[in-house]
């Protein structure tokens, strides 16, 4: 499996998985998350491989699909390169300044 894109699937399932079945969510966890093959999952749910990889590429469509609607995801990942090169001229630029520095941690732990 691809690294980059098991990435990509546990963070898009970080962003939308409340938006997923039960079924879906559990499925993508075990697969990606928890490195299942297609035969233990079968096994666990008591379904044919061929289910639960046809469940799985169904999800992964939903997910980039919702990804293409909403932008969650990438908007995360320009957020935070915007605000660490914002973090990192404040301080070539201020040093620790009394006043950017914590407003910028502040928008840091948002995102986490």
């Amino acid at each position: 499996m691809e690294i980059e894109k098991t990435n990509r699937m546990n963070a898009l399932f970080e962003f939308y998985s409340t938006l997923l079945t039960q079924k879906q969510m559990n499925y993508m966890e075990l697969y990606y998350a928890d490195d299942f093959s297609l035969g233990e999952i079968a096994e666990e749910y008591g379904v044919s491989r061929q289910a639960v990889y046809d469940n799985i590429k169904r999800t992964e469509k939903i997910l980039e699909d919702y990804e293409r609607k909403l932008h969650m995801y990438s908007n995360y990942i320009v957020r935070t390169q915007v605000l660490d090169e914002l973090e990192r001229y404040v301080k070539t630029q201020y040093g620790q300044d009394q006043v950017i520095a914590p407003l910028i941690a502040q928008l840091q732990e948002i995102d986490e």
